[in-house]
């Protein structure tokens, strides 16, 4: 597997032959000319995870990826041929498989309406198993080699984090959902996530690809 992140929570995943990218949001642009994908995918509907400006675009330059959203992303943002993913379903793309979890955004606060969210996991035999958790950290699913760890959002405070790492228990993981965050900040996640769990941090600079298994 070879994972390339691409700023925020963009992460572009190349495993058995297949080229996935996950949450191409608002706060990054390297993703913009991406080419050759065979799918994309929308945790949810939060412009962050998908850009309603630069994502169409993206898809007009793939034409034959895939498209698989969190179902209230259907009809919020114009993507051509975007598929509904529920929370418990999965799919198979080539040797790959994408299974959805959880089912429900953080709360905020308690006055603004939760949305849809969904984890993503995404396995092949022989190869090491991600979790791309979204916006929530309530799912941790088991089995899981490399995390994509959330370092700062409005709805986590490092606490959770760290017990939500702790609870995936995956032997690696790096650090997304960084772009409200400046370098003092990502340091001090980045320091107590191998402190206090079992998780060994890789530190990709963006755009930088590497090889996880």
């Amino acid at each position: 597997m070879r994972i390339t992140h691409l700023g925020h929570s963009a992460v572009l995943v190349e495993v058995a032959g297949q080229r996935l990218l996950l949450d191409p949001g608002n706060f990054s642009s390297e993703w913009h000319s991406l080419t050759d994908l065979d799918a994309v995918l929308i945790t949810h509907q939060h412009a962050d995870h998908v850009d309603p400006e630069h994502v169409p675009t993206l898809l007009a330059a793939n034409p034959r990826a895939r498209v698989y959203v969190e179902p209230q992303v259907v009809g919020k943002v114009p993507l051509t041929g975007a598929r509904p993913l529920a929370a418990d379903a999965s799919v198979e793309l080539g040797g790959v498989t994408i299974s959805a979890v959880g089912g429900l955004h953080a709360v905020i606060h308690r006055d603004i309406p939760r949305i849809g969210n969904v984890g993503l996991v995404i396995s092949a035999s022989g190869e090491p198993t991600l979790f791309h958790p979204g916006d929530s950290l309530a799912e941790v699913p088991q089995g899981v080699d490399l995390v994509a760890i959330p370092a700062y959002g409005p709805w986590a405070a490092m606490g959770e984090t760290i017990d939500f790492v702790r609870a995936v228990g995956a032997p690696q993981g790096f650090l997304i959902h960084e772009g409200l965050l400046n370098g003092r900040g990502r340091a001090l996640i980045a320091s107590r996530i191998p402190e206090l769990t079992v998780t060994s941090l890789l530190t990709p600079a963006i755009g930088e690809a590497l090889l996880v298994g």
